[in-house]
């Protein structure tokens, strides 16, 4: 039952789609914090007052907030790379070598080897 779990959460897509809520979790602040304190505002500098509250202030547009969700969205990316993407990946290749497996070469596309013919007959004209 303990193997089963385990080969349950090592799996690619379970980490896949846990680093993908944990990015999208943190993208949702940088998209917030622009359309709250960046566009909301220029926009209600603009028109008129669409129901913004305070609508015309200069002082409103916070560039600075904007900032701090980017640079929180790179922390976290960052940590979560770190900390989470690289180990897993290290442990999925550690395990791929126990059982013996080998990354495959990938074989070419015959649309590109075609190509490749292609360009090197005309090259050698």
């Amino acid at each position: 039952m303990l193997n089963g779990f385990k080969e349950f959460i090592t799996r690619g897509n379970v980490i896949d789609l846990a680093v993908g809520m944990i990015i999208g979790t943190a993208f949702t602040a940088v998209v917030t914090a622009l359309v709250d304190k960046v566009i909301m505002p220029a926009i209600s500098m603009a028109v008129g007052s669409p129901s913004f509250d305070e609508f015309f202030v200069v002082g409103q547009i916070q560039f600075g907030a904007f900032l701090t969700a980017v640079v929180n969205f790179l922390l976290i990316a960052g940590a979560v790379y770190f900390c989470i993407v690289m180990p897993i990946n290290k442990f999925n290749e550690m395990r791929a070598a126990q059982k013996g497996i080998e990354e495959e070469d990938e074989e070419e596309d015959p649309q590109v080897a075609l190509l490749k013919e292609i360009r090197d007959a005309l090259a050698s004209k």
